[in-house]
């Protein structure tokens, strides 16, 4: 599926919850949000049919996001529901891990393809305060069991916040002992992450640099999405740099974000897109076509050095999806 720019759409992210067991300061308040009422979230019959309609227009590759999505009872039967559309060709899963030793099993036999696993620390006070839970070992169980689990793709995610060279060290350190991807993510100017400090990637790559010389690119990318991969000498695994400020990837960009509530939402800094929900009594022509619509009309670029940009998103990352 093309957009109005010539870009293949062929990625969607989902978020089944805007819920989380954590409070992580660069995306939801100390005290939580609103949650949106039970009855306004998608229901995994719907959301199932809608993945079938974005695989008919082009779309292969699915990530299940939140808030948390593993506080969403059933998660693995929405897995597998996707995975078994026919044409559907990945299925994978951010999450934070804290649930993840628990579900991990009965994710695996849903056929799940790959886990994003985000953390920012492996010092549990450091990640008290990032995350206002103390709940480290609960996620350190998780990633135990991912890094235990065949054939299975792990990819870390740190946001490079300030002041982290020490944690930088730390996560960059598992790819040298372990086959996966450590990436550092430049965190997007969006609800509470636009009060906060954060790093480049220039930063991050320099300390990475001095501690385990010089980096290489990888040969071939890794994944459908827009990191950029280096290795690093006697690094079992890779490190990769999301740099949506620094070294802006729209001009390939190739996803767009269902949100919980069914907001079809064509690029993070803007409010573009379409509301799916109100549509989902009409016949799949209808949502086919307002899908279309929608992803013609996707944003040619995000303008967040421009804080005064129309129609620029309003809401924090757990309301809009991970």
């Amino acid at each position: 599926m093309l957009d109005g720019f010539g870009r293949t759409v062929d990625y969607l992210r989902i978020s089944v919850t805007d819920r989380c067991n954590l409070r992580c300061v660069y995306c939801m308040p100390e005290d939580g949000t609103a949650w949106t009422p039970h009855e306004r979230i998608l229901r995994y019959e719907d959301i199932l049919r809608l993945c079938g309609i974005f695989v008919s227009l082009g779309v292969r590759n699915f990530r299940i996001t939140g808030g948390e999505p593993l506080v969403r009872k059933g998660l693995p039967a929405l897995a597998a529901g996707i995975k078994a559309i026919p044409g559907a060709e990945r299925v994978a899963l951010t999450t934070n891990g804290v649930m993840l030793a628990e579900a991990l099993p009965a994710l695996l036999d849903a056929g799940i393809d790959g886990i994003n696993f985000s953390l920012d620390t492996l010092d549990r006070e450091r990640f008290a305060a990032l995350t206002r839970r103390d709940m480290l070992p609960q996620a350190l169980r998780g990633l135990d069991a991912v890094l235990k689990a065949p054939g299975l793709t792990l990819k870390l995610n740190c946001v490079a916040a300030s002041g982290s060279e020490r944690d930088w060290l730390a996560l960059a350190a598992i790819a040298r002992e372990h086959p996966v991807a450590v990436r550092f993510i430049e965190a997007m100017p969006i609800g509470l992450g636009r009060t906060l400090e954060f790093c480049g990637e220039a930063a991050v790559r320099k300390a990475l640099e001095k501690a385990y010389g010089e980096a290489a690119p990888c040969a071939a990318p890794l994944g459908s999405g827009p990191a950029r991969y280096v290795s690093f000498p006697g690094f079992a695994g890779s490190v990769g740099f999301i740099s949506a400020l620094s070294h802006r990837f729209c001009g390939g960009c190739n996803r767009v974000r269902l949100t919980a509530a069914g907001f079809l939402k064509t690029c993070l800094q803007y409010d573009a897109g379409v509301d799916l929900a109100p549509l989902l009594g009409d016949g799949d022509e209808t949502l086919r076509e307002a899908i279309r619509d929608a992803i013609l009309r996707k944003p040619e670029a995000h303008q967040f050095q421009n804080a005064a940009v129309p129609h620029s998103e309003g809401r924090i990352m757990s309301q809009i999806g991970g």
